[in-house]
């Protein structure tokens, strides 16, 4: 038996297909993954997404420690409720975790994955050093995540006056305390919406007000099928310890100024940008029938190698596609290997669905 979230009989209750997920029993889907896909992609769903690891990062040094910790510059973050996407990196560039920073009134607030939580919280602790921080991880929290187009309009709607009024405020990558509510306007599925991180006692009742107002649950089958056609890095298949930043389509979320900023990871990432990175992350669409997964051999005519990190049909666009970390000179033609058998694919920015738009 693993970890269980406060909604754990709530997701029974409803019929979900419960999995194991990085020592969580969660849900995979509650009937069919491709309908709660398409649910959140033209109308909403809620996500039980409390198994994440929430931490509140406190003291006169917060600020000083994350700039040293995070590959992304906390000091971007100009006033209380702005957030930011990061890295934390090890010495020699490989991605430790990957994360949402919060600027709030006491400091910052960081969510974090949940497969990773041992790893990040003994990393943490080890790079406390001398710093004045002090780390609260808030298991007594639990979070729901709403996406979809219509999200923050029907949440406004359930919740109270000044939530809502804060819920219509918010802009994209902000997050706002209401009470003892913690309200974000960030997501993992390439449409607009909600995190709502919420007192764990308060979160089986706020779950059964979203259900009852017809906001369908959505398990995470659909999860990964949507941040997939959003073009969204899974942390264990196209980031981990043995992958750069660089290497995995996220150098926008690298602060390289000011210069003598020496966060963790810093010098390796300058040696391979000055030697030239060798890889990159691409999007794949395979035009005929078949089922592009992880581990899948990608083939470059006179270029060379790569590999499938996240493979999986997409309901969107009706074809198999994929995240594959290929050499730079990789141009938009490649053949993939299928049960011994090699097929072309386009190969295309990765990212092929945002706001409900086809981009490829």
């Amino acid at each position: 038996m693993g970890q269980r979230t406060p909604l754990y009989d709530l997701h029974l209750a409803l019929g979900a297909k419960m999995v194991d997920f990085g020592g969580w029993d969660m849900p995979l889907h509650y009937g069919s993954q491709v309908e709660e896909h398409h649910q959140v992609r033209r109308d909403c769903g809620v996500f039980d997404v409390s198994h994440m690891t929430v931490i509140d990062v406190t003291g006169l040094q917060a600020t000083h420690w994350l700039k040293y910790l995070l590959a992304n510059d906390v000091d971007r973050l100009h006033g209380c409720g702005r957030a930011l996407y990061s890295a934390m990196l090890n010495e020699q560039g490989g991605v430790v975790d990957d994360m949402i920073v919060y600027r709030t009134e006491a400091g910052y607030r960081l969510v974090v994955n949940a497969a990773t939580h041992d790893q990040d919280i003994a990393w943490m602790q080890a790079h406390l050093g001398s710093y004045q921080v002090q780390l609260h991880e808030r298991a007594d929290l639990a979070m729901l995540a709403i996406q979809g187009p219509h999200a923050r309009y029907k949440i406004a709607e359930l919740v109270t006056q000044s939530r809502g009024v804060l819920i219509h405020q918010l802009k994209p990558f902000e997050g706002q305390a209401d009470g003892d509510w913690f309200i974000a306007r960030t997501g993992y599925t390439g449409e607009d919406g909600l995190e709502i991180i919420l007192p764990a006692d308060q979160a089986p009742a706020f779950f059964n007000d979203l259900v009852g107002a017809g906001i369908s649950p959505i398990g995470l089958g659909a999860r990964d099928t949507l941040r997939l056609e959003a073009g969204m890095n899974l942390y264990g298949q196209d980031i981990h310890l043995n992958v750069s930043p660089l290497a995995a389509n996220m150098a926008w979320s690298i602060a390289w100024e000011p210069a003598c900023r020496d966060f963790i990871g810093r010098a390796a990432l300058e040696a391979e940008r000055a030697g030239g990175v060798k890889f990159k992350l691409v999007g794949l669409v395979l035009e005929e029938r078949g089922v592009l997964r992880a581990h899948q051999v990608v083939r470059i005519a006179n270029v060379g190698e790569g590999e499938i990190t996240s493979g999986s049909f997409s309901p969107t666009l009706s074809k198999s596609i994929a995240l594959a970390r290929v050499p730079m000179a990789t141009a938009d033609r490649a053949e993939v290997e299928i049960r011994g058998k090699w097929y072309p694919v386009r190969v295309v920015k990765p990212t092929f669905v945002r706001h409900g738009k086809t981009l490829i």
